[in-house]
């Protein structure tokens, strides 16, 4: 049972005597006896004062956090850890024996009620606004005060302390650990903060930052789905591409032909597109309806074009069948003056077409047009070109890009550091080089494989043949023929006795040098067309030049590459490798062409003579 009692301070006790008795001045501010609530205990009354924010604080704090976690739900886990640590006080929060209970506000009012002059004390009877005394009795010089066993309550600061208090000072804050402690993002509403400014910092470190913790891993999360989730789509199309190249491959030179125009309609589609007709005082884009020409002009040059250019190769490559018949003999002697009347009709009704106010835009217009048919449809035109020579010059140097192309991604992500160029920040060195040696080693041993078929090495006569006809059979190019090379003496006898068998030649074939050759501008020029194509990206403020193929944008953006190692191929070939040997087609059109009808009658009269005098009959 507790008694009360009323001791008065003498008036010879000296100040530090009157503070160890650990009792306040009874003379304390209203807003202390209303703020400071009934103490329980040391450790509940000092949590409590410390960490209870308000309801609404703690409702909208609520809200928020549950609202982020249905949002990502795939960081819960990570969440609730990091929640849990930032709304637990940590042991210099928890007050003692030794430690202020008082808040920052209320050690100022205390401070400032503070008496200048000691003055009596009376402790009021113990109830809702008691002040727990010590275990021990205490002394004062002439009285003695017994009190009842109650928790010890925290002791009160000393003056000095209470006076340094008075200024205030920012609150100790809960901050997860380093490993969990979120980057600042903005909010747009923060909860509204509750009286107690340290249960302010615990309620901003337990749900705003951990609801920020969890935006950000949140977005790196879903930055990794993406990011395998695209890498899975490009593989997957990537095989679905070259199973189709493969069929096609098989199935004919015609397929791959019309392969070919496929992609440089596409790529014609694409680049084309970024122009458009613009007003020069309005700066409104044209609509459709109002200016057919800028669409209409486009796809007549590209028809013309290629009009020209595959024709000329049909009269090139099918000699012995144009010049065999009479229409398209007819076909073939007016082909360039037929193309000539069509590019001029185009161009009279591009100067038709001409407006006021769109001058600039359609001249430009004009020339974005031919600068396109000349990257493009040329490019294209080589590459049908080295089809009709031999399906082997255009697998080969198509499969030496693509190589280039995946080794220098599986390269640049494994081990990928440098940057190599700006206009394609993604390309790295290290990618470049491995890239490099891949395609050496792979263009070797790839090319040395399909020279082994009449049907890859073979120049078309006829469309219709494909991998599986027997008629696909021809004299090789000199090129494809294996020959030996014989190794020095002291050569030899080291490998002979590496090996342990008599080694004297080495088998090699001269396509394998030009294997070389093409691997390396494979990787070390051809990439340059996928680094114009980047510019030009940037130049128009775009990321693909469109969506043809999921997971590699448009079907530019394959073909870049391509365009430029089909044009090196066709002019390698046709310097270093094509042999200029006189055939039946190219009589034909001599005699076709130069001769008259008398004359081309006494060329066969006298052939038939020359061959029944070689004992062969001749039914004309």
């Amino acid at each position: 049972m507790s008694t009360t009692l009323q001791p008065s301070r003498p008036s010879w006790a000296s100040k530090s005597a009157f503070d160890a008795l650990a009792v306040e001045s009874g003379e304390e501010s209203e807003d202390e006896l209303f703020d400071e609530p009934a103490p329980v205990s040391a450790t509940e009354s000092g949590s409590e004062s410390m960490s209870k924010p308000s309801k609404s604080a703690l409702k909208k704090a609520k809200e928020v956090a549950r609202l982020e976690r249905q949002q990502q739900r795939k960081a819960a886990a990570r969440a609730a850890k990091a929640q849990s640590v930032g709304l637990s006080p940590s042991p210099a929060q928890v007050p003692t024996a030794d430690t202020p209970a008082t808040t920052p506000k209320s050690s100022a009012q205390a401070a400032d009620a503070e008496p200048a002059e000691p003055s009596h004390t009376e402790l009021p009877a113990k109830g809702a606004d008691e002040e727990p005394s010590p275990d021990k009795p205490y002394t004062n010089g002439t009285a003695h005060l017994q009190v009842d066993a109650t928790p010890a309550p925290p002791k009160s600061p000393p003056m000095s302390q209470v006076a340094s208090a008075a200024k205030p000072s920012p609150p100790a804050s809960v901050d997860p650990p380093p490993e969990l402690k979120p980057a600042p993002i903005e909010k747009p509403a923060t909860p509204s903060p509750p009286k107690s400014a340290n249960s302010e910092a615990k309620v901003s470190n337990g749900h705003v930052d951990s609801g920020a913790l969890k935006q950000q891993e949140a977005l790196l999360d879903g930055e990794q789905v993406k990011k395998r989730r695209n890498i899975l789509t490009r593989t997957l199309w990537t095989f679905i591409m070259i199973g189709g190249f493969l069929m096609l491959l098989l199935m004919g030179h015609a397929y791959m032909i019309m392969l070919v125009l496929l992609c440089q309609t596409l790529v014609y589609r694409e680049v084309t597109s970024l122009f458009s007709l613009k007003r020069k005082d309005s700066g409104e884009t044209r609509s459709r309806g109002r200016d057919p020409w800028s669409k209409t002009l486009n796809w007549y040059f590209f028809v013309v074009t290629n009009y020209f250019l595959y024709g000329e190769s049909i009269i090139y490559y099918f000699k012995h069948v144009v010049f065999a018949d009479a229409q398209l003999t007819l076909f073939a002697t007016n082909h360039r003056m037929v193309s000539f009347t069509l590019y001029t009709i185009g161009f009279m009704g591009f100067v038709m077409s001409l407006q006021r106010g769109y001058l600039k835009q359609q001249f430009g217009l004009f020339c974005w047009v031919h600068m396109t048919l000349l990257l493009v449809v040329v490019s294209s035109h080589f590459i049908m070109n080295n089809i009709l020579e031999g399906m082997i010059w255009f697998w080969v140097p198509a499969s030496l890009v693509i190589c280039n192309d995946v080794f220098a991604y599986i390269w640049g992500m494994s081990v990928g550091r440098t940057p190599l160029i700006k206009l394609s920040p993604k390309k790295t060195v290290e990618g470049f080089v491995g890239a490099f040696f891949s395609t050496v080693v792979f263009g070797v041993l790839w090319g040395t494989y399909f020279m082994r078929f009449d049907y890859m090495i073979c120049p078309v006569h006829d469309l219709g043949v494909s991998a599986w006809s027997e008629t696909a059979r021809c004299d090789p190019n000199p090129v494809f023929v294996w020959r030996d090379w014989a190794i020095p003496a002291p050569m030899g006898a080291f490998l002979t006795t590496l090996l342990g068998r008599e080694i004297t030649t080495i088998s090699y074939a001269p396509y394998q040098y030009h294997l070389l050759f093409m691997s390396c501008f494979a990787s070390l020029v051809a990439p340059f067309g996928g680094f114009f194509a980047s510019g030009f990206k940037r130049a128009f403020n775009i990321k693909d030049f469109g969506h043809s193929i999921p997971g590699h944008g448009g079907m530019t953006d394959r073909m870049d590459c391509q365009f430029l190692m089909g044009v090196f191929t066709y002019v390698y070939y046709s310097s270093l490798i094509r042999q200029n040997n006189v055939s039946v087609g190219s009589l034909l059109q001599m005699i076709v062409s130069g001769l008259t009808p008398g004359q081309q009658l006494e060329l066969m009269g006298d052939l038939k003579r020359y061959l029944e005098g070689q004992g062969i009959v001749v039914n004309i």
